[in-house]
């Protein structure tokens, strides 16, 4: 299998010194998973005219680590209409030329951060094979489960006076904000979320929140806020490793919000390094904007007011409404703390689950079924029901339905539509689409909300939720509005997050 690298993944990588830790990662994996590293003659020529003349020596004494691509594939006809009209400049034609080759069919993947770049492999219906460093390690895990032995801890709370300010993690923060080590040791007693890697103890994520009252001075931030009860998002760092970690602390940064009542959340950062490109990428996509400049750093902000809007589930997340359509699904028990660690049980060992897989740390999970209909719709709320008999089955947690995919082209599309919030390893996707004579689908849905208290069968045919234990769902069970509430109130949930 051969990867087409795109020149700044190189250029990070043959740097003098470490800017990137998450490239280091990729070409462990590239490695393991026997992959040849690819570069094109346009990456040479773009990393010979880099003003570093120390990255430029070491890359050309590097260059035979490399399978260099002599010659370039002539454009083809789809690749020319993309381009023209696409490109601006010579970067952006560059940038063309890559996706050609993949296009091509010369190489298989092509592993870049750029956004462009994978508007265009969009355009020509490429995508699956263009990936982002975070979407190449996923691959491969889901690919390859015997190959990960890449343990990384779970979250953690950690005062700050446990973790070591030498760890490499904490250089880039060092480099960006003049006094971080001062700043770090004043908070020596208070608390952080931090995930690490089980194998060195090395940092992979950090977190940092702040509630904030009233009456905090924001004189420095333009526009300035009005006075308002606020979740401030200090420290926020991930690296990319194909965990989902960012998605995880995502998570974090809402519950909190919700615990604390508060009406805004907001976070300030830089834009200039790609794993703060990416961090506001994602925030973006779960409802923060551009609100100004505190200095020369940009600040964005997410309202946290109780609303719910159906055409924007993520923008509105964790909000639900139970207007939408309510149903039970049965998750067995062997899969049930996997896709959600949150509502593991008592009965259930935490020191089973605690080390990271992406689909744990996912929002965005995926759920696969042969149910016959009815299937929930967007917006739906499903309660996951543990199947176990009438003592041990128990509802445990609530989602929301994004929405249910029937039509795959073929294994292979099948395969990567659940890659990403999957339990399932793809050999085992492979098998469920081959197991019965009709194919399966998946239900795509936010990880909403574990319930404080589990009620069990026998309670939920009390409540008259269940008419018997012949009734318990096998499919999607839609139940009503009255019993849905009959299930809150029984398992002691805080409604904060239901807007009606």
């Amino acid at each position: 299998m051969k990867a087409l690298l795109d020149t700044n993944i190189i250029i990070h990588r043959e740097a003098g010194k470490i800017v990137n830790q998450d490239v280091g990662i990729l070409f462990r994996w590239l490695d393991r998973a026997k992959y040849a590293k690819c570069i094109h003659p346009i990456s040479i020529e773009e990393i010979k005219r880099n003003p570093n003349v120390a990255t430029v020596q070491t890359f050309m004494a590097k260059l035979g680590s490399y399978e260099q691509l002599e010659i370039t594939t002539p454009l083809q006809d789809p690749v020319k209409q993309v381009s023209i009209e696409m490109d601006v400049n010579r970067n952006d034609l560059n940038d063309t030329i890559l996706v050609n080759e993949v296009f091509a069919g010369r190489v298989d993947i092509l592993i870049t951060e750029d956004k462009k770049i994978h508007t265009k492999a969009k355009k020509l219906g490429i995508h699956d094979k263009v990936f982002t460093i975070d979407g190449f390690l996923e691959k491969i895990f889901s690919e390859h489960p015997d190959l990960v032995n890449y343990k990384v801890l779970n979250v953690q709370k950690k005062k700050f006076g446990n973790i070591s300010l030498s760890d490499e993690f904490f250089n880039s923060l060092k480099e960006d904000y003049p006094g971080f080590d001062r700043w770090f040791l004043r908070k020596t007693d208070d608390l952080a979320y931090v995930t690490s890697n089980k194998g060195n103890g090395l940092i992979l994520s950090f977190l940092y929140l702040k509630v904030e009252g009233n009456d905090e001075n924001y004189h420095n931030i333009s526009p300035i806020f009005q006075p308002k009860k606020r979740l401030k998002v200090g420290t926020f760092k991930v690296i990319n490793n194909g965990f989902r970690l960012g998605e995880r602390f995502i998570k974090i940064i809402f519950d909190n919000a919700l615990v604390n009542k508060v009406d805004e959340i907001y976070v300030t950062i830089f834009d200039h390094r790609d794993e703060q490109k990416r961090l506001i990428e994602l925030m973006e996509q779960w409802g923060f904007h551009f609100w100004g400049m505190k200095g020369t750093e940009r600040v964005y902000v997410r309202n946290f007011a109780h609303t719910f809007d159906i055409n924007n589930l993520r923008q509105h997340y964790p909000f639900v409404s139970k207007r939408r359509g309510v149903f039970i699904v049965p998750i067995y028990p062997d899969y049930h703390t996997e896709l959600l660690p949150d509502s593991i049980l008592n009965t259930e060992s935490p020191q089973d689950f605690i080390e990271d897989f992406p689909h744990r740390n996912a929002i965005n999970k995926v759920y696969v079924s042969w149910a016959l209909e009815p299937h929930p719709k967007t917006g739906d709320l499903i309660i996951f029901y543990r199947t176990g008999g009438i003592y041990k089955s128990v509802v445990t947690t609530i989602g929301i339905t994004l929405d249910v995919v029937e039509n795959f082209t073929d294994v292979d599309d099948f395969v990567r539509q659940c890659r990403r919030g999957s339990v399932f390893p793809e050999p085992e996707l492979i098998k469920m689409w081959q197991y019965k004579s009709i194919q399966p689908f998946i239900l795509r849905f936010l990880y909403v909300y574990s319930f404080p208290h589990r009620i069990n069968m026998k309670s939920l045919i009390d409540l008259g939720v269940l008419k018997s234990v012949e009734d318990a769902p096998r499919g999607f069970k839609p139940i009503s509005v009255a019993h849905f509430d009959a299930i809150l109130n029984n398992t002691q949930s805080d409604n904060s997050f239901i807007v009606d």
